[in-house]
């Protein structure tokens, strides 16, 4: 671990586990090492990043609470992310924001990332360890073979939710949400008692994931199909037949953990990818932005 928090502190990337999927992280107090990020990756300059923090009073030292907020952080350590004012003395790089007022932080529920952090000293600003675009990794070995062994990665076992924090923006008493993700809206909605609004389609970049075309494999993807064609391989949901299936008994947690390690592995094996109807209550929110995320022409 030291080895690790060691190549932080001397601005270099890690590759690090989180509960949601590995993240790519750096100082997020210094600005030659986010740029980093975004040259490793190939990031679009204006997609800002979330920050990773131990706890919620690391988390004070650099963003505004409101009481709506103070509530949302009981999720903490969690894959939620909440995008709040930046606090302009605490000294995180503009980069991280993309220009933006406000800033995504999120305390990680895996040890070996709260550790890092911890050894590290500095929040970790942080997307998901894949080259700009392609397929999140959940497993280590996924994250050396996308950048060819060029990032340390501090393998920590597969990710356990294996898609991306739900990110919400707190405006006063207002709770939007910029990305579906591992926890589910309804379950946000029973916690703070109010509903929670959905960015509209199209809306200004504010968060990481909001672009058009995200989360993609090489291959082409159809969805909600009942069958594959000649030539596809089938990404199943519940009893059929399928080439790899994100849960036989219709477990949308399952289908979850499994979204992108299973498409990772069809597009090792197929040019044309079909991908089952997913219902969209609770976490199939989260799975269905992904996929359709996947699916989109690309620029």
């Amino acid at each position: 671990m030291s080895d690790f928090a060691a190549t932080l502190q001397r601005g270099e990337v890690v590759a690090f586990p989180t509960e949601t999927v590995y993240g790519l992280g750096a100082d997020a107090t210094n600005s030659d090492a986010v740029l980093k990020i975004y040259e490793t990756k190939g990031r679009p300059r204006f997609n800002p990043l979330i920050v990773h923090v131990t706890d919620v009073a690391m988390a004070r030292r650099h963003v505004s609470f409101s009481p709506l907020a103070e509530t949302l952080a009981r999720f903490w350590p969690g894959p939620l992310t909440l995008v709040l004012p930046r606090l302009p003395e605490a000294g995180l790089s503009d980069i991280v924001t993309a220009g933006l007022d406000t800033v995504g932080v999120r305390v990680p529920n895996h040890p070996l990332a709260l550790e890092l952090i911890g050894a590290a000293g500095v929040p970790l600003a942080a997307p998901s360890a894949n080259p700009s675009g392609k397929l999140s990794p959940t497993t280590a070995e996924q994250v050396r073979r996308a950048f060819g062994g060029r990032v340390p990665v501090l393998d920590g076992g597969p990710c356990m939710a294996g898609v991306e924090s739900t990110i919400l923006a707190v405006e006063g008493g207002t709770v939007t949400q910029l990305r579906a993700g591992a926890l589910a809206r309804e379950e946000i909605e029973r916690a703070i008692g109010q509903p929670v609004t959905v960015a509209a389609e199209g809306a200004a970049v504010a968060s990481p994931g909001m672009l058009a075309s995200h989360y993609a494999p090489n291959a082409a993807l159809r969805l909600n199909a009942r069958a594959a064609e000649p030539g596809e391989a089938y990404l199943g949901f519940g009893p059929g037949e399928a080439t790899l299936n994100l849960s036989a008994e219709g477990d949308l947690h399952e289908a979850a953990r499994n979204l992108f390690a299973m498409l990772h592995e069809l597009d090792t094996r197929a040019t044309r990818i079909a991908v089952a109807p997913i219902p969209r209550a609770g976490l199939g929110e989260a799975i269905n932005d992904r996929l359709k995320r996947a699916a989109a022409p690309r620029g």
